[in-house]
């Protein structure tokens, strides 16, 4: 693996985190109302968006896609947060308690990506852009068919290995629209 790669993960994941940061102090933990399918829907919403963007070749609205790709990983990082607490959390959170598990959730997710890029040796590198859009949307149709089915799965992952992946190919495709800035 470039050593680059974790440098970069580590930049884009410390953005994310400055913004959820200033969203949680403007907002406090207002997120924890939404159960896990709404929280996918928001990432959906998201992906959807930039896959049209990338077809028509052009937005009207002034929101820039790097800015839907952090979106997308602070709501997996919420979705995340949100599987792994139990049922009776306040729905406030202190600040100083959500950066921690949101720490914990970025540093579960970078050790996946540094074991899987180690084993596909950056093979993502040679990937387009676009095609992280589709299998972030591809993820996404397979979260919702998991929740669809209370969580049950019979051979696959479950919608944690879905997010982290989700998280994941956000970050890959930040870096490669930064390199070729």
């Amino acid at each position: 693996m470039k050593p680059q790669t974790a440098v970069a993960f580590d930049q884009i994941m410390q953005d994310c985190r400055a913004l959820f940061e200033k969203k949680t102090r403007d907002y406090g933990t207002a997120w924890r109302i939404l159960r896990n399918p709404s929280l996918t829907d928001q990432i959906y919403i998201k992906a959807a968006r930039i896959r049209s963007i990338e077809e028509k070749g052009t937005q009207k609205v002034a929101d820039d896609v790097r800015g839907e790709y952090v979106g997308m990983i602070n709501y997996c990082i919420m979705a995340l947060i949100q599987t792994e607490l139990p049922a009776d959390s306040p729905a406030e959170l202190a600040l100083e308690e959500a950066l921690r598990l949101y720490d914990q959730q970025r540093d579960t997710t970078r050790a996946l990506l540094l074991d899987k890029n180690h084993d596909y040796g950056e093979a993502w590198r040679d990937m387009r852009v676009s095609s992280f859009t589709d299998l972030i949307l591809m993820k996404l149709l397979r979260i919702k068919q998991i929740e669809d089915n209370a969580g049950q799965t019979l051979v696959s992952e479950g919608v944690d290995a879905g997010y982290r992946d989700i998280i994941n190919y956000s970050v890959f495709a930040l870096i490669k629209t930064s390199e070729t800035a």
